[in-house]
């Protein structure tokens, strides 16, 4: 499921973000909330009870959406072609093959073609953050070692 990016000032960006501070605020003040939330629709005062887990993703859609961009939702199971893989991490599609055939992201062949799971995009994600945020925290380091902040 994907969606289209929003204007920031559009009247679907503000109400993403004052669904997201709403969100927010009652996810802080029930951290120990049941793992299941009660919505009531303003309208119709209709009920939707959701996991807490989905809540949860719906503030991470929110706060997309308010900043503007769309948002796609894959399931950690699900495979991907080259280029969906690429999109995802924004990167292009030759970049992602490299990645693949260095064997930094697992795939798996369909025949001639390269299948990614959305999980093994989702690892390499994770480590490569670390692995930035280490190299900048060396780097900071290595400035104030120097004296040069």
């Amino acid at each position: 499921m994907t969606s289209a990016p929003l204007q920031p000032n559009s009247p679907d960006a503000a109400a993403a973000r004052d669904a997201l501070h709403r969100v927010r605020r009652y996810l802080r003040r029930h951290p120990d909330n049941p793992a299941r939330i009660r919505i009531v629709a303003e309208e119709t005062r209709e009920e939707l009870v959701m996991p807490r887990a989905a809540v949860e993703l719906l503030a991470a859609i929110l706060a997309h959406m308010a900043a503007g961009r769309g948002v796609s939702v894959v399931p950690a199971h699900a495979e991907l072609t080259t280029q969906e893989a690429a999109d995802l991490l924004n990167v292009s599609r030759p970049y992602l093959i490299g990645l693949l055939e260095a064997g930094e992201i697992e795939y798996r062949l369909v025949g001639t073609h390269r299948r990614v799971r959305a999980e093994s995009l989702l690892e390499y994600r994770r480590k490569d953050d670390q692995r930035r945020r280490a190299a900048a925290d060396e780097l900071s380091a290595m400035t104030r070692d120097l004296g040069l902040d």
